[in-house]
């Protein structure tokens, strides 16, 4: 049976790495288009306001993560130590976005997969109140799932 109503934003779920990112506090996926302007002259048996409408071209497409999170002695899951980690390797890593389900994350259509490369992990460590770590992402090339992508090209990808 289909879910309805509302989705709450604790039912959907980041992995960096491999794990699912601990103690997160929020996430947010930003799907990014460069675009270009182009503006023609009207043709000459037109009037001048003809040419006021710039038609938009597209030129590229990209998406950034942010994540927020807490510190945790205990992390079981991907915290900031392992990310922090991930973030000092150089390297690019697997993200996963997906809706929680049956708590087994093998078990989720993800939405959104592909590399993307750690643009910044910042660490704040207020006197008095708890640590917290944000993390920042971008896609490496193409996603090999993300929303419009033809279900021919995420099954070729994956072969």
């Amino acid at each position: 049976m289909a879910e309805t109503g509302y989705i709450n934003g604790s039912d959907l779920l980041l992995s960096i790495g491999g794990k699912p990112v601990g103690h997160c506090t929020s996430h947010k996926i930003t799907f990014n288009t460069e675009t270009k302007d182009r503006a023609v002259k009207p043709l000459a048996t037109q009037g001048s306001n003809a040419g006021l409408w710039k038609e938009k071209g597209v030129n590229g497409l990209s998406i950034t993560i942010s994540a927020e999170g807490l510190r945790f002695y205990s992390e079981t899951e991907g915290g900031f130590t392992e990310i922090s980690a991930l973030w000092g390797a150089g390297t690019s890593v697997e993200v996963k976005a997906f809706p929680r389900k049956d708590g087994k994350e093998t078990n989720q259509k993800a939405y959104l997969v592909g590399k993307f490369v750690i643009t910044s992990l910042e660490e704040d460590s207020p006197a008095q109140d708890d640590a917290t770590y944000s993390v920042s992402l971008e896609n490496d090339g193409e996603p090999t799932t993300y929303p419009g992508k033809p279900a021919a090209a995420a099954a070729a990808a994956k072969a």
